[in-house]
């Protein structure tokens, strides 16, 4: 056998496996894809083309460049009252992706676990397998709005039991938590000693409260392995930045396979991240009001045509239930695509228990939104 054991026993991406059917059809809207509709910010653009004009085309620190990494101390901690030490606690890496893939490499050893919230964002899993860790995952339902509690933690602690991956505002659902019910999981992390790697990416997009990070609970930031980037909040996704705060050890581990590998985010990504981070405060508002119309206009029109949805907390994702169709999820969204053109992305890719849910981005234009509503509801009314 020429694959890797380890490797060949991940599957696909669940989401682009089903967009390749998308490829090439026309006149489709696709509701897929979790990607901002916004252009990138002039002044970040801008910024990163006067860096290329001035020559900026070198390799970085493998940390990444200094001045980012004290911008993103000094936001944290005007935002969030957050003390991280920009030359020992924080690194900036390719995308969110890499910090996760990173992190579950620098602290699991073989067979060790790590719990997981379903629904979860299709890497969760497979980055923990890949990482040689085993994966228990905790499942949710609309019922309470997808929420693990401390009672489910709790149970699923047993010998072996690493650390927990929760991802707040979430991709698929939007479910995010307020800090009561943070404080009442950090209870049961720190009784068995737990680590969290807590991916924070969509916190800007938190529409109902103010958004929490866990390690600005008390005695929770040596515990925390903070994930967060600038693809969401700023529409920056092709740029590549994300970046981990956390301890100094685990920080240190982290960019020790990230030196090997990846090396060092693009220096003119992380230019544009500082303009973004230091000047983006309108930007980023102006954005999170759009998205709250559309997360508005959309959970209720769901609901009214006999989908139903719960109101997401954060990010730009609804997740209504299909289960009155009687279709599996991806019967549904087959027939969907096929017959009204509308794309969107099978439940059972966020977890074997989301099968009578589809993943809806409201990353899209208002009037795109609309459209697609009436689809579904001729499909509705046609089946």
């Amino acid at each position: 056998m020429r694959i890797s054991k380890r490797v060949d026993g991940v599957a696909p991406s669940g989401i682009r496996a089903f967009f390749d059917l998308v490829l090439g059809m026309k006149d489709v809207i696709s509701l897929g894809v979790g990607e901002p509709d916004f252009v990138t910010p002039w002044h970040v653009r801008a910024r990163a083309i006067e860096s290329l004009e001035q020559g900026f085309t070198s390799y970085t620190s493998n940390k990444g460049m200094i001045e980012l990494r004290g911008a993103i101390a000094a936001f944290l901690k005007k935002r969030h009252r957050l003390d991280y030490d920009p030359e020992e606690e924080i690194l900036i890496t390719v995308g969110v992706s890499e910090a996760l893939d990173l992190a579950m490499r620098s602290i699991l050893n073989p067979g060790e676990k790590i719990l997981v919230p379903e629904p979860y964002y299709v890497a969760y899993g497979p980055v923990v397998d890949l990482a040689g860790g085993e994966t228990v995952f905790l499942k949710t339902s609309i019922d309470n709005g997808f929420k693990i509690t401390p009672q489910q933690i709790e149970k699923a602690v047993v010998p072996g039991v690493r650390g927990l991956l929760l991802g707040y505002p979430s991709n698929p659902t939007g479910t995010s938590y307020s800090k009561k019910e943070l404080e009442a999981i950090c209870r049961v992390v720190k009784k068995h000693d737990l680590l969290v790697i807590s991916d924070e990416l969509y916190d800007e997009l938190t529409y109902d409260f103010e958004h929490t990070p866990l390690s600005a609970l008390p005695q929770m930031k040596n515990r925390v392995i903070y994930l967060n980037g600038f693809s969401k909040s700023y529409a920056m996704t092709g740029f590549r930045v994300g970046y981990v705060c956390g301890p100094a050890d685990i920080v240190g581990a982290m960019t020790k396979i990230h030196q090997y590998t990846s090396l060092c985010a693009p220096i003119t990504s992380q230019m544009a991240a500082i303009e973004a981070i230091k000047n983006s405060n309108g930007d980023v508002a102006a954005m999170k009001k759009e998205y709250d119309r559309r997360r508005r206009f959309i959970v209720g029109a769901l609901n009214d045509i006999g989908l139903r949805c719960h109101m997401p907390q954060g990010a730009f994702y609804a997740f209504p239930s299909i289960a009155s169709t009687g279709e599996s999820a991806m019967d549904f969204a087959r027939n969907l695509l096929k017959k009204q053109k509308v794309a969107l992305v099978p439940g059972d890719a966020f977890g074997a228990s989301c099968g009578g849910h589809v993943r809806i981005s409201y990353a899209s234009s208002y009037e795109n939104l609309k459209e697609a509503v009436c689809r579904i509801e001729k499909y509705l009314k046609k089946r």
